[in-house]
């Protein structure tokens, strides 16, 4: 395996040398037809293969995408075997302390070599300025940007590495931020107030001069995953790709802008944004899996736009998990496990579910030494970086294995007491978070499910399970306390707190917080501990599913009602009845002419192993006939 890669184009090669790489040679429109076709890649076993369209409608330039969309691909792009070793490189470098002695200096000397090595080098001549055009030059449309969803506003930059420079400091950002192609040289800029992008733009903005931008697409891939990276403010991810390369990432100047970009990518596009300007960004089918809301975000004004002379233009597609940007997630678990380590040596492992879209759950589990340990963790790590951004933290012992989800859910099922161990507080959120009442600000969750210390409150014994109720039994309770429930599951479980799962069929009206106390004082019911609510479309067999809706849709402030030891969870679509009066974000859905039409062209597109025969139709949030009256689903 490569260890590092001069540009996309040798990684590109090392895909298909691998059989990793599918090329797609019928002619495809750029506007949601390879969305459709990539959504269908990432979503089979494994994640399917990279895809390059060779021939897309109005565009003389290929496009790749999924190229990071597995296990082994991300590894290929980072250059190990697995990611752990990735890891372990890392904790070495960070676990370099001072040396006590001559030898000890020697020792060291060469890993300090190896660190010189990472920093970016200048380069006079560079591929990506191989052809260039200025002024009204300048034509966004010829470049294959996708329109990835029908709600989208407009055709989207999902790839950008884009390259900025602090006013005060002179330090250089590279971070992922999507641009909304207005027209032939203008795009958005979408930096939410949490990164550095945005930081470095309110400087400028302060002193009222335009900020210079510098935007690289289809970077090498070590280059293109440290612009994901959360990495701390200020520190250079030219270094960080360097590091994972091994060898530091060439720079060139720009034509334009006082910038430096790789020199290796196969588009730069040269420009400014005005302090001044805003304008309306958006709807976008976000990673999140629901379209985010329209906005005001800054204007990126496009001065130059270079490329090598037959360059690949680099996309992603982002939706309901699991995408892409899922495999890229699990790559900074790895990597940024041993940073976490270095500010709380306390943590052993922690895991970002899919269906958390990354800020809305984390699970960590740590070695705990002291009454309270697990509460001094949950409050360090909502104060650190973006790890603030997190809805609900999980603490479990570090016996826990994270990589079993199924032993994970048992453990919380069977040791949590959910009269002590929740703990409900208030904080930031993410700007995508859709579930508070507020935007930015909204309610978080802590769970403690490590075992008890002396010293601390000892959890109440759990009382002998009473026997669960009959389906028929269930049904005509549920029927008593409200017409609205319309269907039940009892999921399988042999866990203490049990779970009963209800489809919620909303009007407009009713609440789920309304019907907690009904579930919760009703006699039949009492055997579950955790009751939780869903829209009347969501499938209750779909585990993945559930827990999307489980994590996005609930605001812990709001959404949890509790007595005693028992909980009802709302993680239904909120409106004005519950208390939201933001607007609530559609699910992301394909449009079903273009499912029909990718579906038909299955042979032509060299895909039929990616078509299932009921891939005509398409889910919706919003059920198209009438529900059945209330069943149990076995």
């Amino acid at each position: 395996m490569k260890c590092s890669y001069q540009n996309l184009q040798e990684f590109v090669a090392e895909l298909e040398k691998a059989g990793e790489l599918q090329r797609i040679k019928a002619p495809v429109s750029r506007d949601l037809e390879i969305t459709q076709i990539t959504d269908l890649a990432s979503k089979s076993p494994g994640g399917g293969k990279a895809l390059l369209f060779e021939q897309v409608l109005d565009s003389p330039f290929p496009v790749l995408t999924n190229a990071f969309g597995s296990r082994r691909r991300v590894c290929m792009a980072l250059g190990v075997p697995d990611l752990n070793t990735l890891a372990e490189r890392l904790h070495r470098f960070i676990g370099m302390g001072p040396p006590k002695s001559l030898s000890g200096a020697l020792r060291l000397l060469p890993l300090g070599m190896d660190m010189l090595r990472f920093l970016p080098r200048t380069v006079k001549r560079a591929p990506c300025q191989e052809v260039v055009a200025l002024g009204k030059q300048i034509d966004l449309s010829r470049l294959p940007v996708l329109k990835c969803w029908p709600q989208d506003g407009g055709p989207f930059v999902t790839l950008p590495v884009v390259i900025t420079r602090s006013l005060e400091t002179r330090r250089r950002n590279a971070g992922m931020y999507r641009l909304q192609v207005f027209d032939r040289n203008t795009t958005g800029m979408h930096w939410h107030i949490h990164k550095d992008g945005a930081h470095y733009f309110q400087e400028y903005r302060k002193r009222g001069m335009r900020m210079p931008v510098a935007v690289a697409i289809g970077t090498d891939p070590a280059t293109t995953y440290a612009a994901t990276a959360p990495l701390p403010r200020g520190v250079d991810e030219m270094i960080l790709a360097g590091f994972i390369r091994r060898k530091p990432v060439p720079l060139v100047r720009c034509l334009t802008v006082d910038l430096e970009v790789p020199a290796e990518a196969e588009f730069i596009l040269e420009g400014y944004v005005d302090p001044d300007e805003l304008r309306i960004e958006g709807p976008f089918g976000d990673h999140t899996g629901y379209y985010s809301l329209v906005g005001e975000y800054p204007v990126f004004h496009l001065t130059a736009v270079t490329h090598r002379k037959n360059p690949v233009y680099a996309a992603t597609i982002v939706g309901r998990p699991p995408m892409e940007d899922c495999y890229l997630a699990r790559a900074t678990e790895k990597l940024f496990l041993p940073l976490l380590n270095a500010m709380l040596p306390e943590i052993r492992d922690f895991w970002m579910p899919w269906e958390g879209v990354f800020h809305n759950i984390t699970i960590v589990s740590m070695e705990k030494e002291y009454p309270g340990h697990a509460r001094r963790v949950m409050s360090a790590l909502w104060g650190q970086g973006q790890m603030s951004f997190c809805k609900a933290l999980v603490l479990m012992d570090s016996e826990v294995d994270l990589s079993s989800p199924q032993k994970v859910l048992e453990t919380l099922l069977n040791e949590v007491d959910l009269e002590s161990d929740l703990y409900v507080s208030e904080g930031v959120l993410d700007v995508l978070d859709h579930s508070a009442p507020d935007p930015l600000f909204g309610g978080k969750l802590g769970i403690d499910a490590t075992h008890r210390l002396p010293g601390e409150k000892d959890r109440l014994r759990v009382e002998a399970a009473l026997p669960l109720p009959s389906p028929a039994l269930i049904d005509q309770s549920l029927r008593e306390i409200s017409d609205l429930l319309v269907r039940f599951l009892v999921p399988p479980l042999p866990v203490k707190n049990r779970l009963l799962l209800l489809n919620f069929r909303k009007d407009g009206m009713v609440s789920g917080r309304s019907l907690a106390d009904r579930l919760l004082s009703h006699q039949v019911l009492k055997p579950f501990s955790i009751i939780i609510l869903y829209d009347a479309s969501i499938d209750l067999p779909d585990a993945s599913l559930l827990l999307w809706k489980l994590f996005n849709n609930v605001d812990p402030k709001r959404d949890l009602v509790r007595t005693g030891r028992r909980i009802v969870i709302d993680a239904t679509r909120k409106g004005p009845e519950d208390g939201h009066h933001r607007p609530w974000p559609d699910d992301i859905v394909m449009g079903p002419a273009i499912v029909a039409g990718v579906a038909r062209r299955a042979e032509e597109l060299g895909i039929p192993d990616l078509v299932s025969p009921d891939s005509v139709k398409t889910t919706s949030s919003t059920p198209q006939n009438p529900l059945p009256p209330i069943r149990g689903i076995s």
